[in-house]
This record gives C-alpha cells, sequence and structure tokens, in this order.
C-alpha cells in the first residue's frame, strides 16, 4: 500500500506541477505577445481558466490529505478523546458521502456538458468539467489513505515538500 501511495502522491504532484507551469506559460506568453506585438493569443485566457479549474479539483485531495483546508476543531477538543474520535468518525462519514456525491453528480454534469462547446478552442465543456468527478475520485482516494490517523490522532500526512499550514503561520 505505501508504494502505491507514494506513486499516487507523487503523480497527483506532478499532474498540478504540469498544469500549473502550462498556465503560466500560456500567461506569460499571451502578456508578451500583447505588450511586444500588439496582438494576443486568441485562446490563452480561456485555456487558463480552465486550467485553473483542473488545478482547483485535481489539486483539493492534496490540500486535505496534509489538512490544508479550513476545520473547526473546536468541539472535538472540547470532549474527551474517545468522544473526539466519535465526532471525526461522523466528519468523515460526512465527508466521504460529500466526495463521492461530488464525483457522481459531476458525472452526470459532465454527460449533459458534453453537447456544448467553449468559445475560442470549440472543445466540449464536458471535457471541463470532468474535473469535479475526477477530482471527487481523488479526494475519495487521498481521505481513505489518511482516514485511520485522522480517527484515532487527528493527523493527516505530512511531507518535507509540502506544508500546507505555511500561509497560516505568516
Amino acid at each position: 500500500m505505501n508504494t502505491f501511495e507514494r506513486y499516487f502522491v507523487a503523480t497527483n504532484r506532478w499532474a498540478l506541477i504540469v498544469l500549473l507551469a502550462a498556465m503560466s506559460v500560456i500567461i506569460f506568453a499571451n502578456v508578451a505577445l500583447r505588450y511586444l506585438t500588439n496582438a494576443s493569443i486568441e485562446w490563452a485566457e480561456e485555456v487558463a481558466r480552465h486550467m485553473m479549474i483542473w488545478l482547483t479539483f485535481i489539486g483539493s485531495g492534496m490540500v486535505m490529505r496534509y489538512g490544508g483546508h479550513i476545520a473547526v476543531e473546536n468541539l472535538q477538543d472540547a470532549f474527551p478523546r474517545p468522544v473526539g474520535q466519535a465526532i471525526r468518525v461522523l466528519v468523515a462519514i460526512l465527508l466521504m458521502a460529500f466526495f463521492v456525491m461530488m464525483t457522481w453528480i459531476g458525472w452526470q454534469y459532465t454527460q449533459r456538458a458534453m453537447f456544448q462547446l467553449t468559445a475560442a478552442t470549440q472543445i466540449p465543456f464536458g471535457y471541463i468539467y470532468m474535473a469535479i468527478p475526477v477530482g471527487g475520485l481523488l479526494l475519495c482516494i487521498h481521505f481513505l489513505l489518511v482516514l485511520r490517523h485522522y480517527i484515532t490522532d487527528r493527523k493527516f500526512a505530512t511531507d518535507a515538500q509540502f506544508d500546507a499550514t505555511a500561509s497560516a503561520s505568516i
């Protein structure tokens, strides 16, 4: 399982890196062309927006894995450890139900959007909205991989290369 988790996280991380790098290059090229030649790339803004949507959804699992999403933890801290664990079990059930629902409804929405085309690139919106079920599925997998430690000790994964709370300590 550790091998699967290592490759899964690395693949997710590299997908985010590649998407962010491509988006940055497209935006930089568009801005440079606009100022240097007074012309811009017609599809740049649309493609960058769609890449940002994909970044958001496939990155949410990584952020959740490291405990980077906003959470209200006062209730579970106010009770003894066993009650706090029971609250985390309830939270875990609700989160997993939401992730599964997000995946299912996102898939249905994706199928319905396959007939509408984007303005500049003329690709089906379904490919853009595919980020919703993919992100939901990634959330499910990431959450299952950290679930035991979350419930027992309220701990998330740790990684020397990723600090989910870095922006909170500024």
